[in-house]
């Protein structure tokens, strides 16, 4: 059982899933400060308000799901311009150069009625 327990624990995709979870929560609040920081004072240099919270509808707080909406949009770009696209682009390179180095494909051989029929025709001609 600990043997089992240690070959789950050291497989590379246990290992990668931690790193990948440390990665995400520390560059989570690097775009949590980009947005709080940088993003929503420049939106409110435009929009005259720098933070949405104070924004109400009765007992209903939409500046704080405004201020959240925006924080996920800016998370997702972030990761779609500084992970996605590059990942995406590092695949496209590696299919290119596999299929580079692929040798040609021997072409199919026929199926066997027309093997036959074509020894039957040779077989015609050389009479």
């Amino acid at each position: 059982m600990i043997d089992g327990f240690k070959n789950f624990i050291f497989r590379g995709n246990v290992v990668d899933l931690a790193v990948g979870v440390i990665i995400g929560a520390a560059f989570g609040t690097v775009v949590s400060s980009l947005t709080a920081d940088v993003i929503t004072p420049l939106i409110g240099m435009f929009g005259g308000q720098p933070d949405f919270s104070a924004i109400q509808a009765g007992p209903v707080m939409l500046g704080k799901f405004i201020n959240a909406a925006i924080a996920f949009l800016i998370t997702a770009f972030a990761i779609y311009v500084m992970i996605v696209l590059p990942m995406n682009k590092v695949n496209e390179l590696r299919a290119a150069r596999e299929a580079a180095n692929k040798p040609p494909a021997e072409p199919e051989a026929p199926a066997a009625d027309i093997q036959l029929l074509t020894e039957i025709r040779d077989l015609l001609k050389a009479r």
